[in-house]
């Protein structure tokens, strides 16, 4: 424990015997850059999802081409955009399965397997001690653990 970075009360928030400022912080670095692909994670499922919903509301646009009379229109709509690739080979879901494979998942595992080497696997270590320095003490607002 340092001055400025009091222990948090509950175990699975303390910082282990002999674990330095500094590796909290670089912890806490790599826990934040985590976070950071879990947005970007979000996104991408954001792209496959707004993507294919267009591919779908596609159907509707060649029908209604169609019974406006539109058929060459409709074809080419048909043909050239509905089940198009939206990179050379993959649809959305074959770029998330990638992106899971061969980044999200081996970051994730890497900063778990890191966090348990260093810090016995517990996780939030800076911010719960940014907590415990930050709380007031007696407020109710502040209060170190939930109730129960």
């Amino acid at each position: 424990m340092t001055a400025d970075h009091p222990q948090p009360p509950d175990e699975a928030h303390r910082r282990p015997e002999g674990v330095s400022d500094i590796t909290v912080r670089a912890l806490g670095a790599l826990s934040e850059a985590l976070e950071t692909v879990e947005r970007a994670r979000g996104a991408l499922y954001t792209f496959h999802q707004l993507t294919g919903g267009a591919d779908l509301a596609l159907d509707d646009a060649v029908r209604l081409l169609r019974e406006a009379g539109h058929e060459e229109q409709a074809d080419r709509v048909e043909r050239e955009i509905v089940g198009r690739n939206v990179i050379p080979g993959h649809w959305t879901f074959q770029i998330v399965e990638a992106y899971n494979a061969t980044y999200y998942g081996p970051f994730r595992d890497l900063e778990a397997a890191v966090r348990h080497e260093l810090a016995a696997g517990r996780d939030h270590l800076y911010e719960a001690e940014m907590k415990e320095a930050r709380r007031t003490a007696n407020h109710p607002d502040h209060t170190a653990l939930p109730p129960g």
